[in-house]
């Protein structure tokens, strides 16, 4: 049986690696993403840690306080707190990027699937002509055999 080749299944290739990288763009700049929001998390435990332990510090029924050591406490969770402040900030950046990995991504899935649809329809359209031809063949050959004979003779 004959087989159906697509003219442009090299640039059907093409388009499937094109895709392929822009996945792997995607999946790259998410994993930055899920990098910096668990930094950011751990930073959020941290500063929630360093102020419930400044509370307990300062809190009734401790007595003296010891201010150089709750200084240090409050500086630590200040540098805390703007590393985190920077974490959001690349975060941003990291979001900014991923979508632009996304709409390349959406782009190349589109080129990839006009090219596909091309495909389907050219192979439909084989597979009609291919069927039109071999109905015609056996047609052909139906009025051939009703055209001889029972002793296999051709009719006159």
């Amino acid at each position: 049986m004959a087989r159906f080749r697509f003219p442009l299944q090299a640039v059907l290739d093409l388009r499937e690696r094109e895709e392929q990288e822009q996945q792997r763009a995607v999946a790259e700049v998410e994993s930055e993403r899920r990098e910096l929001e668990r930094r950011l998390a751990e930073f959020q435990r941290a500063i929630s840690g360093c102020k419930a332990h400044l509370r307990q510090t300062l809190g009734p029924g401790h007595g003296a306080v010891n201010t150089g050591a709750a200084r240090l406490q409050m500086n630590a969770s200040i540098h805390m707190q703007a590393q985190a402040q920077a974490v959001v900030l690349q975060l941003a950046g990291v979001h900014r990027r991923l979508e632009r990995a996304r709409a390349g991504l959406r782009e190349a899935s589109r080129r990839r699937k006009a090219i596909e649809l091309l495909r389907d329809r050219r192979e439909a359209a084989w597979r009609d002509a291919l069927q039109r031809r071999e109905a015609s063949e056996l047609d052909e050959m139906a009025v051939m055999r009703a055209g001889r004979d029972a002793d296999g003779s051709l009719k006159t």
